[in-house]
């Protein structure tokens, strides 16, 4: 963990950025309670899951030893899963189709209570990958606001495996000002420097900080 938020320094630092104004999510999927713990007692509190379910059973417990912890979803939300996500974390990052935006406000209504929303972009318009194109942004962002009255304050993207990754960044950092959206969510163990870099306000760390996660999960 240290070792990682030393890294976000001095990236930052590197092209005049103040490391405080960018967030570590600390991808805490596939791992133990006890795992979690660790980085808890290391004094860390921003973890990030891709499934509700196995985020509820695992936090549940921890946000009444440390209500300051803040949980977001990084992975596919199914819409019958939208009012569990919506009373359980404080960020939801994968916003991607019209029919979850629906349910997202829906939900929001009904609980009371308002995650932070990122839409996510298909960056590479990669078919096997969920996400808006970017061309599809405005429309789509129009939607969620004025038909859903939903609040998105930015966007999330994972750039093509394999692929230089920094085009990929400055492009959604330009999609962000042309859109007057403050958070960017990008970057991973393998390139969050390089994010940092573009613009990142937010990134999302896993195997750094946790380790490997076993191939079956």
């Amino acid at each position: 963990m240290k070792t990682v938020q030393q890294k976000i320094k001095a990236a930052a630092l590197a092209v005049g950025r103040d490391p405080g104004n960018i967030k570590l999510v600390a991808v805490s999927k596939g791992k133990s309670e006890k795992d979690v713990r660790a980085a808890m007692a290391a004094g860390h509190t921003v973890f990030g899951e891709n499934r509700v379910q196995e985020a509820k059973s695992k936090f549940a417990p921890l946000r009444r030893l440390c209500p300051a912890l803040e949980l977001h979803l990084i992975g596919p939300l199914q819409t019958n899963k939208t009012e569990d996500a919506v009373e359980l974390f404080d960020a939801i990052d994968t916003l991607d189709r019209p029919k979850l935006a629906e349910a997202l406000a829906a939900a929001i209504k009904k609980i009371g209570h308002a995650p932070k929303l990122c839409v996510e972009i298909n960056i590479g318009l990669e078919p096997q990958k969920s996400g808006i194109a970017p061309g599809e942004l405005e429309r789509f962002l129009h939607f969620c606001r004025v038909s859903c009255g939903l609040v998105v304050d930015g966007l999330m993207c994972i750039p093509p495996h394999g692929e230089d990754p920094v085009p990929y960044f400055m492009q959604l950092r330009e999609l962000a000002k042309q859109h007057n959206l403050p958070r960017l969510s990008m970057g991973m163990s393998a390139d969050f420097e390089k994010a940092i870099g573009f613009g990142a306000t937010e990134v999302r760390v896993g195997t750094l900080i946790f380790g490997a996660r076993a191939k079956s999960d």
